[in-house]
């Protein structure tokens, strides 16, 4: 499916829940990314921005822009040592929060992502991405929340793929209400 081909999707699905009350939002996040059995990355950053849509009390889609830079890893291979440069991954997506609670908010969450991965040397790979996970929010003050979450990430095209760890926290602000 191609990239613009996702926003589509997202704005389709979107629609029928404008007429109910909603906030959006927008916030940026930091933190690191750990490989999952693989031998040829390192941990390494990860950041980016979300846009959170609620579109109901306890539904919240959220499109996001992720980066990662893997760090450098190790590798033998017949005997001799290599150092491999870590991936650069780019990537966007949604992900659906379901979201329990007010200013102390609980959220399993789960969503697609389009990622790819570059390295030197090696051609670049374009993946879909299955996200899952848990987050805590905690707003301290009105239209403010900081969140700390937990992340498996899952790359995958044809047979191969790749898997990866995120631990996140993160800051958003609630811009302008809709559908009132």
């Amino acid at each position: 499916m191609k990239r613009w081909s996702w926003s589509a999707v997202v704005l389709a699905a979107l629609m029928p829940c404008l007429a109910q009350a909603g906030m959006i939002g927008i916030g940026a996040y930091g933190g690191l990314s750990i490989p999952i059995a693989q031998d040829d990355n390192g941990q390494g950053p990860i950041f980016g921005l979300r846009v959170p849509v609620r579109l109901a009390p306890m539904f919240t889609v959220e499109p996001f822009f992720a980066m990662t830079q893997a760090g450098d890893a190790d590798q033998e291979i017949g005997g001799i040592q290599y150092t491999r440069d870590g991936f650069e991954a780019t990537g966007f997506g949604a992900n659906l929060l379901l979201t329990f609670g007010d200013k102390i908010q609980f959220y399993p969450f789960g969503g697609l992502s389009m990622s790819t991965l570059s390295r030197e040397g090696s051609e670049d790979l374009e993946l879909t991405g299955f996200n899952f996970g848990l987050g805590l929010g905690v707003s301290p003050v009105e239209k403010v929340r900081l969140h700390l979450r937990g992340e498996g990430q899952s790359l995958i095209k044809d047979e191969r793929g790749r898997m990866f760890g995120n631990v996140t926290v993160g800051v958003s602000y609630d811009l302008f209400p809709f559908g009132q």
